[in-house]
């Protein structure tokens, strides 16, 4: 027996195959995946956003032109500022501007442009400041003069910052022509037109000077002119000031908040 042969067998291991390791995952799918799942919430939302806006605003629109009886074409432009699904969930609008031309007045017409703030869409109905512009340009405040008894509203102008006419003053048959100056402002919510400049034959003259050469016919044209708008506009809104702004007369209005709600407040005033 060799020294070989005499060496115990040593068992041999039984081999067994390494556990099989465990795969990485990767983080960033789930990093693309949020970015996507966000990305299509912010989509769903402007789209939210955009319908929320057009329903809003189309309705304002159609209540506008339901309310004050306007033409059914009247184009009405309304403007929501700020995301309006927020708004909507807290119940009111924070500022709305609505706007249309040539609005019709009755006997006239103007450009009105309306500012309401904390517009209410549900529990008390009052809006938090409202205010409104009237813009009339030559011709349409010339009709709403042709309403005023002897104003002579075809030869009126506009020459900022006054309103201008032109008549005549008549002596045993003879004609003077005057053309006098009117500043505007407001009074107890009407519109007067006062003399403030005064020519005579093309000559500048004076208020005192004119009274003494013409005596009482003068009055005619050194009179102030009031015109009461109230007949014309609800009685929820109040002319505040007035003056000529380059080729306009512009009237600035104020709006009571309750005549979101309150229709005595939505009919036309009167005039006394």
């Amino acid at each position: 027996m060799s020294a070989a042969d005499a060496q115990p067998t040593l068992p041999q291991p039984e081999w067994a195959p390494a556990a099989p390791k465990r795969p990485r995952r990767s983080v960033w799918p789930w990093i693309v995946t949020a970015v996507i799942v966000a990305a299509l919430a912010v989509a769903a939302w402007f789209a939210a956003e955009w319908i929320a806006r057009t329903v809003v605003e189309n309705t304002i629109r159609n209540e506008v032109v339901t309310n004050l009886a306007l033409p059914a074409d009247q184009p009405v432009d309304v403007v929501v500022e700020g995301a309006v699904l927020p708004q909507l969930i807290a119940g009111s609008l924070d500022d709305v501007t609505i706007s249309s031309e040539d609005v019709p007045l009755d006997a006239a017409s103007g450009d009105v442009t309306v500012r309401i703030e904390g517009l209410p869409i549900r529990g008390t109905l009052e809006a938090d400041a409202a205010t409104a512009t009237l813009r009339l340009d030559q011709a349409q405040l010339r009709d709403l003069m042709s309403t005023v008894d002897g104003f002579p509203a075809e030869s009126l102008a506009l020459a900022a910052p006054d309103v201008t006419i032109a008549t005549e003053l008549k002596v045993l048959g003879a004609g003077f022509p005057v053309g006098v100056s009117l500043t505007p402002s407001a009074a107890e919510g009407d519109i007067v037109l006062t003399p403030s400049g005064l020519q005579l034959a093309g000559a500048q003259i004076s208020a005192a000077d004119l009274k003494d050469r013409f005596g009482r016919i003068a009055d005619a044209v050194l009179r102030p002119w009031t015109v009461c708008i109230a007949q014309y506009i609800p009685a929820g809104v109040v002319l505040d000031s007035v003056a000529v702004e380059g080729d306009h007369l512009v009237a600035d209005l104020d709006i009571d908040g309750g005549i979101v709600a309150d229709p005595a407040l939505q009919q036309n005033g009167t005039c006394a």
